[in-house]
């Protein structure tokens, strides 16, 4: 009897220390652990459970799962716990809301294990569950970003690819398909899922980029097909790593840019309009000017400073218009003495006078049809005024020394820099012909006027005598622009030629220098700087202003003060901020 009872101490002593060890190890998992009975209860539970539900040990000791979870919560709960208990299977990571005993919700994950008896019975749960509240929100958080840059991603307009090393597509977004007509399926290779009519234009930046694990940015090229055979795109491409920096492929953005070279084409056209060059308000004014009347048959005065360019915009207005494939006859009228003048005009038959040795055909005969053009018409004689009113009103004239009238299909246009209205006044030039010449006028602004033109138009002239000199020269320095910018250009667009002429003929590297320019340019650089400490400020800026185009940068250099500052004065002196109509 006694060793019975002592087998039955030592039997006691035995599980209790095998329940002691239990216990320390359920004390030691992080998670919360309980077994309930078949009704929920709890009828074991670790330290990290009761931290988890918010309740003490004591509280927690029999607490039913019913009083930390919602209806709708509990209801799920109870279908899980059923399903383990007629299946015997255990569920692993079900989710669900728990709410804590200072009513705080807080997500968990749970995972149930039958408790089966030694006559194979259900008896109760045993439970792991492990707070994922943190787990989850950035789960939600990563999601949501997701979901936002997949939005971002399909919305985009270019098409955005990224392919690994082995030229295999990982991601494509929609505009892919519309722009290098491929699917946006992954897993094959970029240039066997084009579409068999695409051109592969892309193919050698694509590789580049790849091998040399380079950026290549904004780069055009025509990448047609059957279907869009003239549209143009910019590539972009850069190396594509992961957050360890491990190179993983290449990410390309293309972009159509087909309707964006259209503009620029037609912009540039717009900022050289049939050999004028100028994006000047106002030379986009003459632009639109000179397109509407170009097929009228009215005549037309372009006045203008000598050196504008009048007779560009006479060839301008014949070669937009109508008569553009009839000829283009010119008359330097202060060139040449009145009765040559005459002769030259309207023409002469033999022996008319001392030296005709033969008939001569007058410029208006030669321009039947078409266009003349009388540069300088301010200079004419009296005599020759009246003659040209007759053919202007009556479209007839008669050759020197011939009694029989020739008529005369021509659009006359007239060029001057004088002022015609002062020589009316004056008594130097008929108003009859005045008038009948100035039914249309079109006045070219001096170059100091359209500044704003002036990196246009050095542009133009260096790559034209580039082209003719071939000495190298493909830009100017920002020094030499900007004492370009700030003299005042006398001769107009004739002296900048000239003086662009010279200054790559002298230029020994591929930059003009201030040293390239002539002296008289050099010399007058600061002209603006020194009037504006000296004179009226309100006119200086109102000048600099007129200069640049309303320019507020570029009126700052010129009158050698900050923008800033020039914001400020403008205020001061209420000059208007942009050009106005009316000053």
């Amino acid at each position: 009897m006694a060793d019975e009872n002592q087998n039955i101490d030592k039997q006691v002593e035995i599980l209790t220390k095998q329940k002691e060890t239990l216990e320390k190890i359920i004390e030691s998992i992080e998670d919360g652990f309980i077994e309930t009975d078949l009704s929920g209860n709890t009828t074991l539970c670790n330290t990290a459970f009761c931290r988890l539900i918010g309740y003490s040990k004591k509280e927690s000791e029999n607490i039913s799962y019913r009083e930390y979870m919602d209806k709708d919560t509990v209801l799920n709960v109870y279908r899980t716990f059923n399903k383990v208990f007629k299946t015997r299977i255990p569920n692993k990571a079900f989710d669900y809301v728990i709410t804590r005993k200072n009513r705080v919700k807080r997500n968990v994950e749970i995972s149930i294990t039958p408790i089966i008896n030694d006559i194979d019975k259900v008896t109760g749960f045993r439970c792991v569950m492990r707070d994922v509240t943190d787990r989850k929100k950035i789960e939600s958080e990563l999601t949501r970003q997701k979901y936002h840059l997949d939005a971002i991603f399909s919305s985009v307009e270019d098409a955005i690819i990224t392919v690994d090393k082995k030229f295999n597509v990982i991601e494509a977004n929609s505009a892919a398909h519309s722009i290098c007509c491929i699917s946006c399926e992954t897993d094959k290779n970029f240039f066997k899922s084009k579409n068999s009519t695409c051109s592969l234009s892309c193919k050698e930046v694509l590789k580049e980029c790849l091998t040399k694990k380079i950026s290549i940015r904004d780069h055009r090229i025509n990448c047609g097909n059957t279907t869009t055979p003239l549209q143009k795109v910019s590539l972009t491409c850069a190396p594509l790593t992961d957050q360890n920096d491990f190179f993983l492929g290449v990410v390309l953005v293309i972009r159509d840019v087909t309707r964006l070279s259209d503009l620029e084409i037609e912009l540039s056209k717009r900022h050289k309009f049939h050999n004028i060059i100028g994006k000047n308000h106002r030379m986009q004014d003459i632009y639109r000017l000179i397109e509407d009347i170009s097929d009228f048959e009215t005549t037309v005065l372009i006045t203008g400073e000598s050196g504008t360019g009048k007779e560009l915009v006479a060839r301008a207005l014949h070669y937009s218009g109508s008569r553009s494939f009839k000829p283009f006859i010119i008359v330097n009228c202060s060139a040449l003495a009145e009765n040559l003048l005459e002769s030259e005009l309207f023409g002469h038959v033999k022996g008319s006078f001392t030296g005709a040795v033969r008939d001569h055909i007058g410029r208006f005969q030669m321009a039947d049809g078409g266009t003349l053009l009388l540069d300088e018409i301010g200079d004419i004689s009296p005599l020759i005024q009246l003659k040209l009113l007759r053919v202007l009103q009556e479209k007839t004239f008669e050759r020197v020394g011939d009694g029989r009238s020739v008529s005369s299909d021509v659009r006359v246009i007239a060029c001057t820099h004088q002022n015609l209205k002062e020589k009316v006044q004056k008594g130097e030039f008929r108003e009859d012909l005045y008038y009948r010449l100035n039914v249309l006028e079109i006045n070219l602004p001096p170059l100091r006027e359209r500044s704003d033109d002036l990196p246009l138009l050095i542009d133009h002239f260096i790559k034209e005598f580039e082209n003719k000199f071939n000495t190298g020269v493909s830009e100017i320095s920002g020094q030499a622009m900007n004492t370009m910018i700030n003299y005042n250009w006398p001769g107009n667009i004739r002296e900048l030629e000239n003086c662009l002429e010279r200054a790559v003929i002298l230029s020994k590297g591929e930059s003009i220098e201030n040293k390239h320019l002539a002296l008289e340019i050099n010399k007058l650089k600061h002209q603006a700087i020194e009037k504006y400490n000296n004179d009226n400020e309100n006119e200086s800026i109102v000048e600099a202003l007129t200069r640049t185009g309303w320019n507020k940068a570029k009126a700052a250099r010129i009158l050698g003060i900050s923008r800033k500052t020039l914001y400020q004065k403008i205020k001061n002196f209420n000059i208007p901020l942009s050009f106005p109509d009316k000053m």
